[in-house]
């Protein structure tokens, strides 16, 4: 990636609904130019896909549940199975194998307390855990989907500006 992808990149994060033309605009290139460039990045796997971000407040999904899972069992068969279950489960918006004494992490959005107490039940029902540890955020002070992007290595003077 050279300095304008990053910055077609960076633009595209922080506002998809961006037409063409904007985007163009903001890094110097026609629209032609510009529109290869966002669907060679879509085609390299760099821009997975264009979304809406909603309030989950507005969605009625305000409660935010990280919960650490600990298994006994650690074979492929065992975690296909297992990945498969919790992937299929609509409440959970991230779901991450760790390194260090927790197996997995999962992030879940839910109306409220009793709605993650029936999650709760359903998750423990679906195969042997050893733990799970459920964390409750109160408040959430930073949410974001932009990853930074890194200057380019092969110019010293390209440094992380704003576009």
């Amino acid at each position: 990636m050279d300095a304008i992808d990053r910055k077609i990149v960076a633009l595209l994060q922080e506002d998809a609904s961006l037409s063409l033309a904007q985007i163009a605009h903001r890094v110097g290139l026609s629209q032609s130019p510009c529109w290869k460039r966002i669907q060679r990045l879509e085609k390299a796997g760099i821009i997975l896909k264009r979304v809406a971000l909603v309030s989950p407040e507005a969605l009625g999904m305000g409660l935010t549940v990280f919960v650490s899972i600990e298994t006994g069992d650690h074979s492929t068969a065992w975690l296909s199975k297992f990945a498969q279950t919790v992937t299929a489960m609509p409440e959970v918006m991230e779901f991450h194998r760790m390194a260090g004494d927790i197996d997995y992490m999962l992030r879940v959005a839910i109306p409220n307390m009793q709605a993650y107490d029936t999650f709760y039940k359903k998750l423990i029902d679906t195969m042997p855990l050893k733990n799970v540890t459920s964390r409750f955020a109160m408040e959430r002070i930073k949410s974001t989907t932009a990853y930074p992007l890194p200057a380019d290595p092969r110019n010293p003077r390209d440094t992380k500006k704003k576009i």
